[in-house]
């Protein structure tokens, strides 16, 4: 069987940790969010897998092309929809198939349920479905589906994930996957609709902390850096090569700390953090629940809790993130969010400064300790 993963996508809601990575390439416990979908199909014996790319596609193939897995490339030209990049893939499919967002986790007994079943959609419980496709069930066939409605009929959402037979190419009038499949079923055609074992997305940048925490439960032990004989770890705790713990540091997990990494002395490390590559985490710094990418420094004496921190912040001592709960905007929607801080790339922020639910653009510099809140457009600087 072959399967195609779309990635071709940028993931706008999640700006701005998209604006110079592809949603799918955004790392959750240290490993790019389509990882975990190559992973689930290869699990599953499907090793004929072609993957579209298009925003940023550069970034995609070279990942891609780092894997040990059986991949084919075709690109969709124009980021119109999921439709329009499914037909990209249309000249290499020669039978039944799946269908996979690039940027959604899914495990591999999940696909295991659909992958027998022709023409069917994988379905899941999601307690916002307003932000997906409701769908509408009857005897376990699929009646209708809305696309993200202000009133939910229910709860029940699609994945994005399914299963077609070459027929579905003649029903794709629109740009969008959703249309080709009410075309079907109006056409007279049966779609199963298939519960979903786990699966998550992440629509906001918030929700990567709840997907970090998810993720990081399969993480297994180890240690390749150098710790300090009077670090203290507890619960599953992944060290990566090159790393070094400095004296009386405390690592609670599950935690998954990448490689080339200066942690310590002194500081605190709690469960359900994800820590990138080359991060110094300076002393007497506590981290929990919070996903730290590559390049990071954290000054001494800061808090850093609930946070995303994009690639390459820089963070001055005695910084604070602080869990808050208040309305944010997004896309259009405004919704009530408890989280301490998402940060882009590249944010330099002075000493003292307290961030509190709130969203940093890229390229921000904070020139003086103060407590922000709310959105902070790309480039801004803060006196």
């Amino acid at each position: 069987m072959q399967a195609v993963i779309l990635a071709a996508g940028e993931g706008s809601r999640l700006r701005p940790l998209t604006r110079s990575k592809p949603k799918a390439l955004i790392p959750v416990a240290n490993r790019p969010i389509i990882d975990y979908v190559i992973d689930a199909l290869l699990e599953n014996g499907i090793r004929e897998i072609v993957v579209v790319v298009g925003y940023r596609k550069e970034e995609v193939i070279q990942h891609l092309n780092s894997l040990d897995a059986p991949l084919q490339v075709v690109v969709q030209e124009r980021q119109l929809g999921t439709g329009d990049a499914l037909r990209a893939a249309e000249p290499e499919i020669r039978g039944d198939f799946l269908v996979l967002p690039g940027d959604n986790y899914i495990n591999a007994a999940s696909i295991a349920r659909i992958k027998g079943v022709r023409n069917a959609m994988l379905v899941a419980e999601h307690p916002n479905p307003s932000n997906f496709g409701v769908v509408v069930i009857r005897s376990g066939i699929v009646r209708e589906i809305v696309e993200k409605p202000e009133d939910a009929p229910t709860f029940t959402v699609s994945t994005g994930v399914y299963s077609f037979t070459p027929e579905i190419f003649s029903y794709l009038q629109t740009n969008e996957i959703p249309d080709a499949v009410s075309a079907m079923i109006a056409d007279g055609r049966q779609i199963r609709a298939i519960p979903a074992d786990e699966w998550q997305d992440a629509i906001y940048p918030w929700d990567l902390l709840k997907l970090n925490t998810r993720m990081l439960r399969g993480i297994q032990p180890g240690l390749a850096g150098t710790v300090d004989a009077s670090v203290v770890r507890r619960g599953v705790v992944q060290i990566g090569k090159g790393t070094t713990v400095g004296p009386n540091t405390v690592i609670y997990g599950p935690v998954n700390i990448g490689s080339n990494c200066n942690i310590g002395p002194n500081t605190v490390i709690m469960p359900d953090t994800s820590i990138g590559d080359r991060v110094v985490l300076e002393p007497f710094t506590y981290v929990a629940d919070s996903l730290i990418m590559s390049d990071v420094t954290v000054g001494s004496h800061s808090r850093i809790v609930s946070a995303v921190l994009g690639q390459g912040c820089i963070l001055a001592d005695h910084i604070t993130t602080t869990p808050s709960a208040s309305l944010i905007e997004v896309g259009g929607r405004v919704q009530k969010e408890e989280f301490g801080a998402v940060l882009g790339e590249g944010v330099r922020a002075a000493p003292f400064t307290t961030f509190k639910n709130c969203i940093v653009g890229n390229n921000v510099s904070i020139v003086k300790g103060r407590t922000l809140a709310g959105r902070i457009e790309d480039g801004t600087r803060v006196m």
